[in-house]
């Protein structure tokens, strides 16, 4: 489990490790250098999606 931190409306994650061949294979088809940015993104539109769902 990966160790995530909220502080000052930054979101950090530590040893962050996501087991899904589909993503990777997406994420591999751009420069190496493009991956953290691309990956933020991701994570950005993801949480947003799921956005009011905590209080389900």
């Amino acid at each position: 489990m990966a160790d995530v931190q909220i502080e000052d409306g930054i979101i950090k994650i530590g040893s962050l490790d996501i087991q899904d061949p589909k993503a990777a294979a997406v994420l591999a088809e751009y420069p190496q250098v493009r991956w953290p940015e691309i990956t933020r993104r991701a994570l950005k539109i993801g949480l947003g999606y799921l956005k009011g769902g905590g209080k389900d």
